[in-house]
C-alpha cells in the first residue's frame, strides 16, 4: 500500500465514480480500476461494490477513509515543509530598544510584502542581517537606511496644568520635575539646549531608557522629553509640541554593506528605498 494508491482511493470515495476520479487524478480509467482492485487485495477486502452508475461504498471502505484521509494529508504536509524550507528566504532582523510599535509593525509588514517565500526571525538589540534603530545607535562600519523622522514632544500627565496648552516653549519647561536617561544620548542633548546646563533642571528621576522615562511620567515622578511614537497607546500621558529647535531623532535600517550580497535583505531594503523615494514624489 502507498500514497498513489490512497489518493486513488481517496478519490474514488469522495467521487462515487471511477471515471469522475480519474479525471481529478488525470490517468485513465483501467489505470484506475487496477490500483483499487491492487489496494483491496493488499487490505484482502471490498472497498467498492460496482454498480451501473458510479459506485457504491462499503462499510470497510467508510471505516479506512478517515485513516487514508489523515495519511495522506500527513504525507502531503511533509513536501510542503521541505519545499517551503529549500525555497524559503532567511532574513533575521533585529528591533532596538525604544522603537514605536506601529514603527516595528511597519517595517515587519514590508518584509513581508517585499520578500516571497520569507523566513523571518525577529531578535532583540544588536543582532540580526539588519536592524531597526534610531541612527545614533549605528555602529562605524554600518550603514543607514532612514525611515521615520519625528521631533521629541513634552511628555507629561494628562492632568498636568501644561496639558491644557497645545504648543510648549522652552521658556515654560523651567521649575518642572524632569525624568532623564543619563546613558540616552538625548540627557546630553537636552543638556546643551539649556544654556545653565544640569543646573537649569530640576531632576527629579532617572530611567535607564525612553520606554521606562515613560512609565515613569505615567507613575507621576515628572515630565520627560520622549519620541511621540512611544506615546502611542499611552491614556495617561500627553505629549505637547515645542516650538523653536528641539530634540528630533531618525529612525531606520542598520546594516553592514555586504549584507546586502544576501537576497532577502537586498529585496526589503530596495522595496524600502522606493517606497521613500515615492512619497517624497508625492510630497
Amino acid at each position: 500500500m502507498d500514497i498513489r494508491q490512497l489518493k486513488a482511493f481517496i478519490a474514488v470515495f469522495e467521487e462515487r465514480s471511477i471515471t469522475a476520479a480519474a479525471q481529478r487524478l488525470c490517468i485513465t480509467q483501467p489505470t484506475l480500476s487496477v490500483t483499487i482492485r491492487q489496494l483491496e487485495e493488499d487490505l484482502a477486502t471490498t472497498l467498492f461494490e460496482r454498480l451501473a452508475r458510479g459506485v457504491a461504498v462499503t462499510e470497510d471502505a467508510r471505516l479506512f477513509y478517515p485513516q487514508a484521509r489523515q495519511l495522506v494529508d500527513q504525507a502531503d504536509g511533509l513536501l510542503r515543509l521541505f519545499r517551503q524550507r529549500h525555497h524559503c528566504q532567511p532574513l533575521q532582523l533585529g528591533i532596538e530598544a525604544d522603537l514605536g510599535a506601529v514603527q516595528v509593525a511597519t517595517l515587519l509588514s514590508a518584509a513581508r510584502a517585499a520578500i516571497p517565500g520569507l523566513l523571518l526571525s525577529v531578535v532583540d538589540g544588536c543582532a540580526g542581517d539588519a536592524r531597526l534603530a534610531a541612527e545614533e545607535l549605528r555602529c562605524e562600519d554600518e550603514l543607514f537606511l532612514p525611515l521615520w523622522e519625528e521631533a521629541f514632544v513634552l511628555a507629561l500627565p494628562r492632568l498636568h496644568p501644561l496639558a491644557q496648552h497645545s504648543e510648549l516653549a522652552m521658556t515654560d519647561l523651567h521649575q518642572l520635575d524632569w525624568i532623564t536617561c543619563p546613558q540616552h544620548a538625548s540627557h546630553q542633548r537636552l543638556l546643551a539646549m539649556h544654556g545653565e546646563g544640569a543646573a537649569g533642571l530640576m531632576l527629579a528621576a532617572h530611567a535607564g531608557s525612553l520606554q521606562l522615562a515613560l512609565r515613569m511620567v505615567e507613575a507621576g515622578y515628572g515630565v520627560a522629553l520622549l519620541p511621540p511614537s512611544l506615546l502611542e497607546g499611552s491614556s495617561r500621558v500627553v505629549g505637547r509640541p515645542l516650538s523653536g529647535p528641539g530634540l528630533t531623532r531618525r529612525l531606520g535600517l542598520c546594516y553592514a554593506a555586504q549584507a546586502l550580497e544576501k537576497p532577502a535583505l537586498r529585496a526589503l531594503h530596495d522595496y524600502l528605498q522606493a517606497g521613500r523615494q515615492t512619497e517624497a514624489e508625492s510630497v
